[in-house]
């Protein structure tokens, strides 16, 4: 079975209708991503089941080509944090609790038949992360993102905010994962407006808190957050 991070990881986050990868390479820099799509709804346990094994084959396939472990959220961490994926209601969330662990059933089983190691780790603040960090400086989606830091912290890596925000966070020294805390509350705006708040790669760049396209509540949030 293959342990070894000595030529990287495949960085994965689970969502519930797909699985979203990262190839990440020994020194944590991004390769490569992509998604593996499947739709669960109104489909039956059973068909539930196949759905996710036929995707986790893919998955896992990915890994082996590239001679890789896989490092996962730890799903019941994921459930515990985040509750229902599917809504409030009482029965989407046990079919939300039912997905995630098939998920990771699935990945899992599959993998060990073809000799891949999975690791876990603790996925709180990766989709933040990913999403302050590197969705618009990568070009991928908020979940590639996500797998992209769990790849990451499975190989070590802290996350450090950008610098461009980092003088906005009041208190410091704050613990890494309590800066992303702080910055995605202070930037809780919708996401197709976020990007266009600040650039990333310009340090020294401000924030634009009066953009023309901000909501009337959101606008109040960030003078507010940023007073």
């Amino acid at each position: 079975m293959n342990f070894s991070t000595s030529d990287g990881v495949i960085g994965v986050d689970c969502n519930v209708d797909h699985f979203a990868w990262t190839d990440v390479s020994k020194d944590g820099n991004f390769l490569e991503s992509g998604t593996f799509s499947f739709t669960l709804n109104k489909k039956t346990n059973g068909q539930s089941t196949k759905i996710l094994e036929a995707e986790a084959i893919a998955l896992v396939d990915v890994a082996v080509q590239k001679n890789k472990p896989i490092v996962m959220e730890d799903i019941d961490t994921t459930l515990s944090n985040t509750g229902d994926a599917y809504g409030n209601k009482k029965a989407n969330r046990l079919k939300s609790i039912f997905a995630y662990r098939k998920m990771a059933q699935a990945i899992k089983s599959r993998a060990q038949k073809m000799g891949v190691a999975v690791m876990v780790v603790n996925p709180a603040y990766t989709s933040i992360t990913g999403k302050l960090k590197y969705m618009r400086k990568l070009g991928i989606s908020i979940h590639q993102a996500a797998s992209y830091t769990i790849g990451r912290k499975g190989l070590g890596y802290k996350e450090k905010a950008p610098q461009v925000l980092r003088h906005h966070i009041v208190r410091h020294p704050l613990p890494y994962w309590k800066q992303w805390w702080a910055l995605n509350k202070k930037l809780h705006v919708r996401t197709e407006i976020f990007y266009q708040l600040f650039d990333v790669n310009k340090p020294s760049g401000n924030i634009n808190l009066t953009h023309e396209e901000l909501t009337e509540k959101e606008s109040k949030h960030l003078k507010k957050a940023f007073a």
